[in-house]
């Protein structure tokens, strides 16, 4: 009987330890979530930003030239 009795108290208490990990995993990802939502990565760079690249739109590139591209800068 005590043996059966010891058995459940163990059982619960992997259970809560097994629920408390997995609610403060739940909400450190909604805190990360909450922290990265109003993050805006494109706006307009402020202060003395410089544009790097200058894209040519009025040229059409035929496929050869545009997968050159590509491998030369990796995107």
């Amino acid at each position: 009987m005590r043996k059966g009795l010891l058995l459940v108290l163990d059982t619960m208490k992997v259970f809560l330890l097994f629920t408390g990990c997995t609610l403060l995993f739940y909400f450190g990802i909604l805190w990360v979530n909450q922290e990265y939502q109003n993050y805006h990565r494109y706006d307009v760079p402020q202060g003395k930003a410089v544009k790097v690249v200058q894209m040519e739109t009025t040229t059409q590139h035929t496929f050869l030239e545009r997968l050159g591209l590509f491998y030369q800068t990796g995107e």
